[in-house]
């Protein structure tokens, strides 16, 4: 008879292994009384949903040493936390930050609520990211489920039922395993055991500790799962991108509206993304067709921006956006489609002058 899944197993593996994070306190730390700060908790959780811990390690250390507490990211303007926030994806959950962090000073004195109900009322925090909070930040017994957590459980009990379909029965068999005893530890501990031993290609079994009772190991399956029903193809959209340079080096952007994809972001002036785009120049020049597309892929669609640019005099009057001093133009702040096209343009553009 196969043995069960114990979770003390798991946290006498993690109290050895556990990442080191900047936002982590490790285990002994932990033991010794020591405390997360649910800022940094939550800044974290914020900056990793559907982003790798490696890209967002240096995003959040930035962030923290600009904006060190909840009250400092509150008051920051809003177009200096985007910029910060450039090349992160996913331009909603800046906006969300701004707005999440305002209210947690303005309406809760600048102390995060210690409930997973009070937290998920919060801007930009769903259930997940209210339930990692939760237990991470105040050792709160709540289930927390990501895709780390739902490959171990998959795993652990040989389910074959296709994601999507899956999460349900996966949520219930994180949550029959979640202690009493040390649930932030525990929560981490999975989630390492799923980025460290339990990956999605060749998992290291033999390093296990839930290697007894995972009955995937037993069954030979461990590599089919978890099984996902097929992705739809991805569309491609088409647009075009307006990229003018005034005589004094001064370019062009503007900022996209606050609600869609860049939403909040300065880039480039352009046309509608659709499958049959309309010319819609920002200003009256002599454009020039760069002969190259700025190719970039969203979560729903793949996108290829033709590139139009142009040299224009220091009374150029554009309909929509402004010019941006060649001092004050910083293409890092752009999103990453944005930078491709300045990439692409920033030769021709220099020719030009």
């Amino acid at each position: 008879m196969r043995e069960t899944a114990q979770p003390g197993d798991l946290l006498y593996w993690y109290d050895a292994h556990a990442r080191d994070l900047p936002w982590r306190v490790s285990p002994a730390d932990r033991a010794a009384g020591v405390r997360p700060d649910p800022y940094r908790i939550w800044l974290s959780e914020i900056m990793l949903q559907q982003t790798t811990v490696a890209a967002v390690k240096s995003y959040f250390e930035r962030f923290t040493t600009l904006w060190p507490d909840v009250a400092a990211l509150a008051a920051a303007e809003d177009a200096d936390v985007m910029a910060e926030w450039a090349g992160l994806g996913y331009y909603a959950r800046a906006r969300n930050l701004l707005k999440c962090a305002r209210v947690v000073v303005t309406d809760h004195g600048g102390h995060f609520p210690q409930t997973r109900a009070g937290l998920q009322a919060l801007p930009g925090i769903g259930p997940y990211t209210s339930a990692a909070i939760s237990a991470i930040a105040y050792d709160l017994p709540e289930t927390v489920v990501d895709g780390n957590v739902e490959r171990v459980m998959a795993r652990l009990h040989d389910l074959h039922t296709p994601l999507p379909e899956a999460k349900p029965a996966l949520t219930a068999l994180a949550d029959a395993l979640t202690p009493q005893t040390r649930p932030g530890d525990y929560a981490q501990a999975v989630m390492d055991l799923g980025a460290t031993i339990c990956t999605p290609r060749s998992p290291a079994c033999g390093i296990c500790p839930w290697r007894a009772p995972c009955a995937a190991r037993a069954a030979g399956t461990m590599a089919d799962l978890p099984r996902k029903s097929p992705k739809k193809p991805k569309p491609t959209w088409l647009g075009i991108a307006y990229v003018a340079q005034r005589d004094d080096g001064a370019i062009l952007l503007e900022t996209r509206p606050d609600k869609g994809l860049l939403g909040g972001m300065l880039g480039f002036p352009g046309s509608d993304w659709s499958e049959t785009p309309e010319p819609d120049p920002p200003l009256e020049a002599e454009w020039q067709d760069l002969g190259e597309e700025a190719r970039h892929t969203f979560t729903h669609f793949h996108l290829r921006l033709r590139i139009m640019v142009a040299q224009v005099g220091g009374n150029a009057a554009p309909r929509r956006g402004a010019f941006h001093p060649r001092h004050s133009y910083r293409p890092a702040s752009l999103p990453t489609v944005m930078r491709k096209v300045h990439d692409l343009a920033h030769g021709r553009l220099r020719e030009m002058l």
